[in-house]
């Protein structure tokens, strides 16, 4: 029988608000693998490990950013590696590089995770001083920009070239009219190019378990010439993603179109196996408490106010607390270990052994305060709270300010992982965040935190706790309360306008 002309809007209205319901339930949830980097097979002493946090550190000091806003999707980075760094018989530097598709058709490059510094940069093809081959057992890869269909080298006169989008000083040539860049690292290495537009590749997850292709075009650093230890085989990689507040974070261009959100949210394993997920939106757990970011700063500064050691706060001259561009405390996954200066540095250290002096053989192993320990570290290390503005303490373990060096003369060795910095930032790496979900919630200029055991699947807010999905290992869920308030919205929205139709 033909359909009544006068059922056709009806008709056209639940469809409409059908599609809307069905698109809603199936915006995708893009899904980045991040992979551990830089698994040593030898022993990795301190010198090593502390040389590395500086060369990193040095990093952020050098650059500069911005803030960006805006609400989106849900991207998931499940995490391998371990908080540990000393693991026995294959102990790790704490690196993680993650694979990324540029390009059309796109190329894989494998690059380093960095939230100390804001530019995705892989090597081009006409670099002449780049490593060729990596001791990491990957293979190298150089963006081809003249065989991508959809790259295009940015000129002079583009936006991006001007001081309010750049994170270090664009360099224009008068001859291509490119916008090139120039990074130097305060270990003296660098890396200079030109910027490309291009396709950004990634796998997005429909629903529960539907797996799709998924791009946007996005800005990054196409690297001709590399120094210092970049030029070097042994720990090379494609180049660096840069995780950091600029606007030409990654993260900030996606954010700024609706991609993600301006929020994303981090949970580190503690035990032996390692691993954890990253993800951008808001990891939900109770008993997250939250203390706001230093403003006008270009890295995830908070404001350290004291430091208690088994409830008791410790004598640290202020100025040990101070923010400004060049003081302060900074979280940063990609640092090892937690580095404080030295007005705080010695009283804790002094406090630490005050408190075990009767329990545990204090020796110096390599420069570092270590201690031989026959029993669980935890009836004989005291707790270590470190305050932060807003009333936001983070309750240390001592499993979180200590590590697991061996053994020796039959007793097992833990040594200080805190030591003293060499800048005049507190940084807070991967020992003290680790066993703790982590939400840098940008759009409110906050972090939060709360104790979690990072082996569970975790509840993750798209949009201020509107769409909820479940992230686990390895795939993200919308849940079904979610999908039936909206399915009921929907339907309440098809009737309305049946209505108005039937009005009209």
């Amino acid at each position: 029988m033909p359909i009544s002309h006068s059922l056709t809007p009806m008709l056209l209205a639940v469809a409409v608000a059908f599609a809307a319901a069905i698109t809603t339930f199936a915006s995708p949830l893009k899904i980045l693998p991040l992979q551990r980097a830089f698994p040593l097979d030898e022993p990795v002493d301190l010198t090593e490990l502390r040389a590395r946090d500086s060369v990193r550190h040095a990093r952020i000091l050098l650059s500069k950013g911005g803030r960006q806003s805006s609400i989106g999707g849900v991207v998931n980075f499940p995490v391998q590696g371990s908080s540990d760094p000393f693991l026995i018989g294959s102990k790790t530097t704490m690196l993680y590089f993650t694979k990324v598709k540029l390009g059309s058709p796109p190329t894989e490059f494998n690059v380093q995770i960095d939230t100390g510094s804001d530019i995705l940069w892989v090597t081009c093809g006409s670099c002449s001083n780049c490593p060729r081959s990596s001791g990491l057992g990957i293979e190298l890869h150089f963006f081809d920009a003249p065989g991508s269909l959809t790259a295009s080298s940015l000129t002079c006169s583009d936006p991006v070239c001007s001081s309010a989008f750049q994170t270090t000083a664009a360099q224009c040539s008068e001859n291509s009219n490119q916008c090139g860049y120039s990074f130097r690292y305060g270990d003296g290495s660098g890396t200079s190019g030109y910027y490309m537009t291009d396709t950004f590749h990634f796998d997005a997850v429909l629903g529960e378990s539907l797996v799709a292709n998924s791009s946007a075009p996005i800005v990054f650093g196409c690297s001709t010439y590399q120094s210092g230890d970049l030029t070097k085989s042994d720990k090379a990689v494609d180049g660096i993603f840069g995780f950091g507040k600029g606007k030409l974070s990654v993260v900030s261009q996606l954010s700024s179109r609706g991609i993600t959100p301006p929020v994303f949210s981090h949970c580190l394993k503690g035990d032996g196996s390692g691993g954890g997920v990253f993800v951008l939106g808001e990891i939900l757990v109770p008993g997250m408490v939250y203390s706001p970011l230093v403003p006008s700063q270009p890295h995830y500064n908070l404001n350290l106010l004291s430091i208690s050691v088994n409830g008791e706060m410790l004598p640290i001259d202020a100025v040990a607390f101070e923010t400004s561009n060049t003081r302060g405390t900074i979280v940063d996954t990609g640092t090892t270990l937690t580095y404080l200066v030295k007005e705080a540095y010695d009283p804790f250290l002094s406090a630490i052994s005050s408190s075990v002096s009767q329990l545990v053989t204090p020796i110096m192993s390599n420069g570092e305060q270590c201690y031989l320990v026959s029993t669980s570290i935890n009836d004989m290390f005291p707790p270590v709270s470190l305050n932060f503005a807003g009333g936001a303490s983070m309750m240390l373990r001592p499993q979180d300010y200590l590590f697991h060096y061996g053994f020796y003369d039959g007793s097992s060795m833990w040594c200080i992982g805190f030591s003293q910095a060499l800048e005049e930032q507190n940084i807070l790496g991967d020992l003290v965040l680790k066993d703790k979900v982590f939400v840098y919630d940008l759009a409110r200029q906050r972090i939060g935190w709360a104790n979690y055991d990072c082996s569970m699947s975790v509840n993750v807010s798209v949009t201020s706790g509107k769409d909820i999905v479940n992230s686990g290992q390895p795939c993200l869920m919308i849940s079904r309360k979610d999908m039936v308030l909206k399915l009921f919205s929907s339907i309440l929205l098809a009737l309305l306008l049946c209505t108005f139709f039937s009005l009209t």
